[in-house]
């Protein structure tokens, strides 16, 4: 099913990072537009972040807020929130952006 997908992982503690809002936006020029906004699940994951009628080819951001997954768990953490810039080249396919997190780094990569 095409779409923006995503997976959060802490690599800190070797488990999926539930409970972190992530939204999605499509950006049209100089502005940004938000379709979709959700909380990882209890795996880490957010199965659709905008319905897929509303993905086309273009440019869009994922945004990771960080701080209070850290702040629950009383653990310091220099990134409090994480925004990724993507280019959709397709929009029949699927885009799995997957998360690697720790307190004070991160990683992502283009997943399937």
């Amino acid at each position: 099913m095409p779409g923006i997908t995503t997976h959060v992982l802490d690599t800190s503690l070797g488990k999926p990072a539930a409970g972190i809002p992530v939204s999605l936006s499509v950006r049209e020029g100089s502005v940004s537009r938000e379709l979709g906004r959700s909380i990882t699940d209890a795996d880490g994951r957010v199965r659709q972040l905008a319905p897929e009628a509303l993905l086309a080819v273009g440019s869009y951001v994922l945004t990771f807020e960080t701080n209070d997954y850290f702040r629950a768990a009383a653990r310091e953490t220099f990134f409090q929130r994480i925004t990724l810039e993507l280019f959709v080249a397709d929009a029949n396919q699927n885009y799995h952006v997957p998360l690697l997190l720790s307190p004070f780094g991160y990683t992502t990569y283009r997943g399937s």
